[in-house]
């Protein structure tokens, strides 16, 4: 293969979902494995909340629910922070490969609103519940975590009813009609697509050598950015978002992204069961109200904003100015969490127990379960798809015969 053929099928065009959701499986194992940690973003960007915080002379350090997740160092001296920098550099190399960047400005002040109150209800939600889409479905489920069951059932719940909210008239924008004489031509700009080509990579090559010079003194901070660069490339080029995967679901009956995530959990589970039966713990929190209400809000959340924790970081680097805001409410909201977590952890979190599937039915007992549940989810996504078209159908038959 030609490297213009090689150029323009894999680092131009999209990425299919399904493969690249498995990838993202396969790499979160691994990165699981090297780094004794877990494929995360909003407990780091919780962090980012309390240093702007100290900045203005505050003391959340001091706070109970940082106390819990660490608020040393900066993010150059965390696994998460590297982790989550170079997820941003290799989303903003992709976009650029593929010409892919433009400041684009929210169409209406109601998506503004969206954007900061959905941002916020989602960060609450999902550092309430002790994790956010990655750290549930990519992490929680495939290491074993009741709590991340809770979490997942109770987002698919949330995203139904935030669906059902978002159709309502006040956030429906008034369409502008223009007079035009003729379509406008498509405009190719082929000189502009190679310089931001080349600037991808000079990106992408940068954060791969501020990685690699990393990991020769401190191996796990510099193996963190090479594999955030991994989960940006593979998020941006293959466009992987929760969000659309559950608003889908519900509102156009797609199910494609909801059965790749599934099947990217399956394949998760497998790896992270060999690494914990060689040792490693797994990611275990409270299986508690916590998980639920946690669960709900981030649903509700993220279909309301538009966007989840992947799909805001590279939709923000794309250009897309509403995802600033999706991210700005999602660090405030997460922020407001850890605030007032010591008031509400004892009666919706800590006073429960951490329930690992894998205590609790042994270890094959447990991989068992998890893959029965996986396989029970498959089957519910792909009945509630065939149900939203056969009701479709008739639908659109009654509708004929009354015509």
């Amino acid at each position: 293969m030609s490297w213009l053929n090689f150029k323009q099928q894999y680092l131009i065009k999209f990425w299919a979902p399904l493969p690249a959701v498995i990838a993202a499986g396969v790499l979160s194992t691994y990165y699981f494995g090297i780094t004794g940690t877990f494929w995360a973003v909003t407990g780091e960007f919780t962090r980012w909340g309390g240093h702007v915080l100290q900045l203005f002379g505050a003391h959340p350090e001091q706070w109970g629910y940082f106390k819990v997740i660490g608020l040393e160092g900066s993010p150059l001296d965390r696994i998460d922070g590297m982790m989550v920098i170079g997820m941003f550099g290799g989303c903003f190399a992709a976009a650029l490969w593929a010409n892919n960047v433009k400041l684009r400005m929210p169409q209406h002040r109601i998506r503004i609103f969206q954007a900061v109150l959905g941002g916020m209800i989602a960060g609450f939600g999902a550092r309430l519940a002790m994790g956010c889409n990655l750290a549930a479905f990519f992490t929680g489920i495939p290491q074993f975590s009741l709590h991340a069951w809770f979490f997942a059932l109770a987002t698919a719940v949330g995203s139904y009813f935030g669906a059902r909210f978002t159709l309502l008239p006040m956030f429906r924008i008034p369409v502008k009609l223009q007079k035009v004489s003729a379509a406008s031509p498509l405009t190719q700009k082929p000189a502009q697509a190679k310089r931001r080509f080349r600037l991808g990579m000079i990106i992408f090559l940068a954060v791969i050598l501020w990685g690699g010079l990393t990991a020769m003194n401190a191996p796990k901070l510099g193996l963190a950015m090479l594999f955030g660069v991994g989960f940006g490339l593979l998020i941006e080029r293959a466009q992987i978002c929760f969000t659309s995967a559950f608003r889908d679901l519900w509102i156009t009956g797609r199910t494609h992204m909801a059965k790749a995530i599934i099947i990217g959990m399956a394949v998760s589970a497998i790896g992270i069961f060999s690494y914990v039966q060689m040792g490693l713990p797994p990611k275990i929190m409270w299986a508690g109200p916590n998980a639920v209400l946690g669960g709900l809000l981030f649903g509700f959340g993220i279909v309301l904003a538009g966007g989840c924790e992947t799909g805001w970081m590279y939709r923000a680097v794309e250009g897309q100015v509403h995802f600033w805001w999706v991210g700005f409410g999602n660090i405030l909201g997460a922020t407001i969490l850890a605030y007032y977590w010591d008031d509400l952890a004892p009666s919706l979190a800590t006073s429960y127990d951490k329930v690992n599937l894998l205590q609790t039915f042994g270890p094959l007992g447990g991989l068992l379960v998890t893959y029965l549940m996986l396989l029970a989810a498959f089957l519910l996504v792909v009945a509630w798809e065939k149900r939203f078209f056969r009701t479709k159908t008739q639908l659109n038959n009654a509708v004929k015969e009354i015509v």
